[in-house]
């Protein structure tokens, strides 16, 4: 199983997961995040990735002001940058995106460690169904979300599952 709380895998991977690794390496994007406990999630680290894909990186904080500020410091003079505030599965959500390079940023934050949001935990539900369903299953993935498709649907209807598609991932077993 690949370790997804750090990014060396990507150093190794395909060619966008390389340029991934460059370029959150040479800008330190994870390095200012460090104390809030930062993951890459997503589909670029598990190579389902399509064009429009960007890179998402979900962060713990603690004190929501404090991960505010960090996020102004750190990447307020990046391209596009923007910040904003909302409410997802009733829990306070800090989301800031931005673009530096080929990519564009979303660093999604809440007050719950990194390794229990709801975004790794589907990454790692998502990893074991494609090590599971084999090389057809991701390029059927890719081909719908090419469609439109966001990835948990994506992934539900190819599993055939009913129901809430983010819920009903997290319940899968394999």
């Amino acid at each position: 199983m690949i370790d997804f709380t750090t990014i060396d895998y990507l150093k190794n991977g395909n060619s966008k997961q390389i340029l991934a690794y460059k370029t959150l390496t040479q800008h330190n994007i994870l390095g200012d995040l460090v104390e809030f406990d930062p993951i890459l999630v997503g589909t670029i680290p598990i190579a389902i990735d399509i064009e429009s894909s960007d890179l998402d990186i979900i962060c713990y904080w603690k004190n929501k002001t404090k991960f505010i500020e960090k996020l102004h410091a750190a990447f307020g003079n990046k391209n596009n940058y923007t910040i904003r505030e909302t409410v997802i599965d009733n829990r306070e959500s800090i989301i800031a995106s931005f673009r530096i390079g080929p990519f564009e940023f979303e660093i999604f934050g809440q007050n719950i460690p990194t390794q229990q949001q709801n975004a790794h935990l589907h990454m790692l539900i998502e990893h074991e169904i494609l090590q599971l369903k084999g090389e057809n299953f991701r390029l059927e993935i890719i081909k719908l979300k090419q469609k439109g498709y966001k990835t948990e649907p994506a992934f539900a209807f190819l599993l055939g599952l009913n129901g809430d598609p983010y819920a009903e991932l997290l319940k899968y077993k394999i």
